[in-house]
């Protein structure tokens, strides 16, 4: 089974986009296996801290280099990801010559209330994917205005359209992996 590395750019308790990672979840079950970076207690990157490196750090760099491919999923911001994406970022490229994401094919994608569903966010997250050396996943692209009413209390998408839709994202994620994976 494939590994992917989620990430997810929210950590609000009721986050939208954990909703939403957990429903791709259920849509890629048995072909992928999530395993979720735990990101609360990711310090900002500070050079210093590599002295006596926090857990959280060395846990991040195991879960991505342990995954097949990663997915990110965001929150958008002030038209940009969330900070605690740019320190995830940040600690798996370092120390010089132990880039964790090198390689690694990753899918971008994020979820809000708002009709353009983390468009911009994405956009600045896959410029900045590709220049830590990622094969970052171009199409198709998927930016989801998030409607509460299309999951079920277990986290299940329940609109029939939005479950092909999103199954349709989900092949083509595995279909990406499958091409670039290592």
């Amino acid at each position: 089974m494939t590994k992917i590395a989620v990430l997810v750019g929210s950590l609000r308790k009721e986050s939208v986009n954990r909703k939403f990672a957990g429903a791709l979840e259920k849509l890629a079950a048995g072909r992928m296996e999530f395993v979720y970076a735990e990101l609360a207690d990711l310090p900002h990157y500070n050079e210093d801290l590599w002295d006596n490196v926090p857990e959280a750090v060395t846990a991040l760099k195991a879960t991505i280099e342990a995954a097949d491919a990663v997915l990110i999923v965001i929150p958008e911001y002030n038209r940009t990801y969330p900070g605690v994406i740019k320190d995830a970022i940040d600690w798996a490229t370092r120390p010089w010559g132990k880039n964790s994401w090198a390689g690694k094919p990753v899918a971008i994608t994020g979820t809000s209330p708002g009709v353009i569903g983390t468009a911009v966010a994405q956009h600045h997250l896959r410029t900045t994917m590709v220049t830590v050396g990622t094969a970052v996943m171009g199409q198709p692209e998927l930016y989801y205005a998030y409607k509460p009413e299309h999951f079920g209390e277990d986290g299940a998408i329940t609109d029939e359209n939005t479950k092909t839709y999103l199954e349709g994202w989900v092949n083509s994620f595995a279909d990406w992996i499958a091409t670039t994976g290592k």
